[in-house]
C-alpha cells in the first residue's frame, strides 16, 4: 500500500496538551508505557491498546485531546505480523498456553495467501478472550486472567489489504496488515491456522502506524498535528462565543484535508476542525447549511506548522 505524507511533527521535551508518538517496546502494558513518561496527575490517556509482547506506536492524548479517543477508530492501522506456524496458543500470542500442534509441511505462499483473502474487507470477527472489550464494566481480560471462561459475541471489523512481506515455511511468515479500528490480529491469525487446517498464533507483533501518525522508533517523544484527515475551519472571536453559548455559524470557507486515508478505505466521520488564533478548540458537525460545536477542547491544541 502506498502510504500518505507524514504529518507535522516536532520532538518535544514535555507533554504539552495534543496529540504525541512514543514508541512502546516488547515488555511493559500500554499504561506501563504512557505512566513511564507522564508526569502524575496529567490528564491523559493512550489511543489503543498494544498487548505487552507487541511493539511500536503508542499515541498519547494529552488533557483535552483525550475527547478526540473516539475519531482515531476511523483512521488506518498498519501492523506488521510474524505468524508462527504449527502451534496455537490459548490467547493467540506467544505468552499464551499451547492448545493445540498441526503438521504445517502443506503450507506453501500461494495457499496461505488465497485463505487470506476472503478476510478481505469487512467480516465478523470473535474477538480473543484476553482483548480490552468490556464485559459489565470489565475489560475481558482481566476477567481471563482470574480463569473465567470468556466468550465474546462476533463484531463486525474492516481488514484493507494484507502484503505478504516474506515466509519461511513450514516455520514462520511475516505480513503487512492494514485495518480499521477495533479490529483483532491475534483473531485473525488464529483464524487462517485453523481454516488451513494446521494451527497459528501471533508470533510478533509492531504497529507501524495510525492514520498519519508513524512509530518514531526508541527513545523519542513527537508532538504530532491533531486530526489532519479533518477538513479546518478558521473561527473568529465572535463565532467562537456563539458556538460556545450554544449557537451555530455559517460553512464559510473550509479549508481542505492535509492527510487522507488510502482510496476505497471506509470514509471517516464527516467531522471538521474548527481553529481560533493557532489552536484547535472545537470538533465541528455541519446540520443542513450551518456548523454546530460537536465537542468543546478547552483550553485548545496548538496547531503545528506544516
Amino acid at each position: 500500500m502506498q502510504m500518505q505524507p507524514k504529518p507535522a511533527t516536532v520532538i518535544i521535551k514535555s507533554l504539552e496538551p495534543g496529540i504525541h508518538l512514543l514508541h512502546k517496546p516488547a515488555g511493559p502494558s500500554s499504561f506501563a508505557a504512557l505512566r513511564a513518561v507522564a508526569p502524575p496527575r496529567l490528564r491523559c490517556c493512550h489511543g489503543g491498546t498494544l498487548d505487552p509482547f507487541a511493539s511500536g506506536l503508542l499515541l498519547i492524548l494529552v488533557q483535552p485531546a483525550t475527547q478526540l479517543f473516539d475519531l482515531l477508530h476511523d483512521i488506518p492501522k498498519v501492523y506488521d505480523v510474524t505468524i508462527g506456524w504449527g502451534v496455537e496458543t490459548g490467547n493467540g500470542d506467544p505468552t499464551g498456553a499451547v492448545v493445540s500442534h498441526a503438521k504445517c509441511d502443506h503450507l506453501t505462499p500461494e495457499r496461505i495467501d488465497q485463505r487470506m483473502q476472503p478476510h478481505i474487507g469487512w467480516h465478523d470477527q470473535i474477538p480473543p478472550a484476553t482483548s480490552a472489550k468490556r464485559i459489565d464494566g470489565e475489560r475481558a481480560y482481566v476477567r481471563a486472567h482470574r480463569g473465567e471462561q470468556i466468550t465474546l459475541p462476533p463484531t463486525s471489523v474492516y481488514l484493507h489489504c494484507a502484503e505478504w512481506l516474506d515466509h519461511d515455511l513450514p516455520r514462520t511468515s511475516r505480513v503487512r496488515l492494514t485495518v480499521r479500528g477495533g479490529f483483532y490480529v491475534r483473531s485473525l491469525i488464529r483464524d487462517l491456522g485453523r481454516e488451513l487446517e494446521s494451527a497459528a498464533h501471533v508470533a510478533a507483533l509492531g504497529r507501524v502506524s495510525i492514520g498519519p501518525y508513524f512509530d518514531p522508533g526508541p527513545g523519542q517523544i513527537i508532538a504530532a498535528e491533531p486530526l489532519p484527515w479533518l477538513p479546518m475551519r478558521q473561527l473568529t472571536e465572535n463565532e467562537v462565543h456563539g458556538l460556545k453559548a450554544g449557537g451555530s455559524i455559517e460553512i464559510g470557507s473550509i479549508e481542505p484535508v492535509t492527510w487522507s486515508a488510502p482510496p476505497s478505505f471506509p470514509p471517516c466521520r464527516p467531522n471538521i476542525r474548527g481553529v481560533h488564533n493557532g489552536r484547535f478548540i472545537f470538533v465541528l458537525e455541519q446540520r443542513a447549511e450551518r456548523l454546530f460545536q460537536n465537542r468543546l477542547l478547552r483550553g485548545g491544541i496548538k496547531e503545528l506548522p506544516g
